[in-house]
């Protein structure tokens, strides 16, 4: 079983809150965490930006992950979202399993 973290910024608390909500209650994420407000520094559109967001991680499967992504590009509010997806080499076996069954489950 693989198990991967994905991460993505968003413009707001609520934003963050209801991404993570929709993406545990569509079964793509078995969780989802939000932190910030975080402070990003960028180059947009041919200049420096620097803009106050929250991180959303969450926690899936790499079967479950193209279907994770594409929630999170139909769900967000960027024109070009974050969506950064790394594989989890170690962990609780006990919590890997549950993401795996979480993420597995339709309801």
């Amino acid at each position: 079983m693989e198990i991967y973290q994905v991460v993505t910024t968003v413009d707001s608390a609520q934003a963050a809150q209801a991404l993570a909500e929709s993406a545990v209650r569509a079964r793509v994420a078995a969780c989802a965490q939000v932190d910030g407000p975080l402070t990003s520094t960028y180059w947009w559109r041919g200049q420096v930006e620097t803009a106050q967001e929250w991180r959303v991680t969450f926690k899936t499967t790499a079967v479950r992950y193209a279907q994770l992504e594409a929630h999170v590009r139909a769900h967000h509010g960027y024109d070009v979202p974050e969506i950064l997806g790394t594989a989890v080499v170690a962990g609780n076996p006990d919590y890997l399993r549950w993401i795996a069954d979480e993420t597995s489950t339709v309801d």
